[in-house]
């Protein structure tokens, strides 16, 4: 049955698309930006996102105007906060939105819909939210009968609910570096003699570490890769529990490796990626940022589910265990513990065969990354 009442896209000069979630997750939104922009090519598209995550989506072709909103605003107090607020509502009000794609259940998304006073709207259905979000949005999705969906998908189901139904082709996954940032990861690649597409990144931690493999296990591995003759770079977030984790992989290695953790900003870093044969590390933005970079992947799954979360549009292996019924269970680490048993148990194996099967599989795989913009 076809749906009674899709949204006119040759009316909709202007839409936003509202992501208030982690770096991740906002990521997984660029297909939205991609699909709608490729069957509304005239419709500017505009972005409301947390400041910290604007890098995931900042220089996407698609995008018009990138808009944010900055958690630090409260340590201006009531009146600066205020202020700051009412000046990113004035600017949004200010575009005339046709369309706003509410992509989370975040209730700020619904206040902005209705404040924007566009013509039509999307968001989540969530009866619990009562009459105000109702009136948020002209279009609810229903709820998702199969929750275990790749969160792409589920993005794109806003776009769906208004009669887009993206090809598969049309759902890209993507992010762009500036020149910059692509100038400084030459730089620092040069200084450490690798070169490009002759380096397997390794992105081995998470921010929550119950995502995390134990450093010993990295280290066997990333030894395995030095002794086929493998150059290694080594990422991590500036936290210090990230870059002590990386220190200790470093200190059992045969072989000095490139390390960067803590040096590189989000684009710098998916610059860095960009220019790996191989990306491997654990269910973190990194892995996203790979995906979007074109590079193949080999990641571990703990806790988290691989179905919802795992690699988008490129060749991967997902290695998790098989030996432990209870995952993906969502829970951070085995009884709120922060270590993760399906992580802590599994060895070095499963996660070196994975690797030699990706590289086999893509040997002599041309990446380009124009062709994904």
């Amino acid at each position: 049955m076809l749906l009674t009442d899709p949204v006119p896209l040759d009316q909709v000069r202007r839409a936003l698309v509202i992501k208030l979630r982690h770096h991740g997750d906002v990521l997984l939104s660029a297909p939205v930006l991609h699909a709608l922009k490729a069957h509304a090519p005239h419709c500017e598209i505009d972005v409301l996102v947390y400041a910290e995550t604007a890098p995931m989506l900042a220089g996407h072709p698609a995008l018009a105007q990138l808009h944010t909103i900055d958690r630090n605003w409260k340590k201006r107090g009531p009146l600066g906060q205020a202020r700051a607020e009412w000046a990113l509502l004035s600017a949004l009000r200010s575009r005339r939105y046709d369309l706003v794609l509410h992509l989370t259940d975040h209730p700020r998304g619904a206040w902005i819909a209705r404040f924007t006073g566009a013509r039509w709207a999307v968001g989540p259905s969530r009866p619990q939210r009562g009459r105000m979000w109702r009136k948020a949005f002209s279009h609810l999705q229903g709820e998702p009968l199969n929750a275990r969906r790749h969160t792409v998908e589920r993005n794109l189901d806003a776009l769906r609910r208004i009669g887009l139904y993206p090809a598969a082709d049309e759902r890209v996954l993507s992010m762009h570096p500036a020149p910059e940032d692509e100038a400084r990861a030459s730089a620092l690649l040069a200084a450490g003699g690798v070169e490009d597409g002759r380096f397997i990144a390794i992105h081995p931690v998470s921010r929550w570490m119950f995502k995390s493999w134990p450093a010993e296990r990295v280290t066997e591995l990333a030894t395995r890769l030095q002794q086929a003759g493998w150059k290694l770079v080594f990422t991590a977030g500036p936290d210090p529990d990230e870059r002590a984790f990386v220190t200790r992989i470093l200190a059992g290695l045969p072989q000095p490796a490139l390390d960067l953790s803590g040096q590189l900003s989000l684009r710098e870093l998916a610059a860095v990626i960009g220019r790996a044969r191989l990306f491997f590390g654990v269910d973190s933005a990194p892995m996203h940022i790979a995906a979007a970079r074109n590079v193949p992947v080999v990641v571990l799954f703990g806790p988290s589910g691989e179905l919802e979360w795992g690699p988008w549009g490129v060749p991967h292996r997902v290695v998790a265990s098989d030996r432990h019924s209870c995952r993906p269970c969502g829970i951070d680490g085995c009884g709120g513990g922060k270590i993760s048993d399906c992580l802590v148990q599994l060895p070095c194996e499963p996660a070196w065969t994975a690797i030699q099967d990706v590289l086999a599989e893509t040997d002599g795989r041309i990446r380009v990354h124009e062709v994904r913009a």
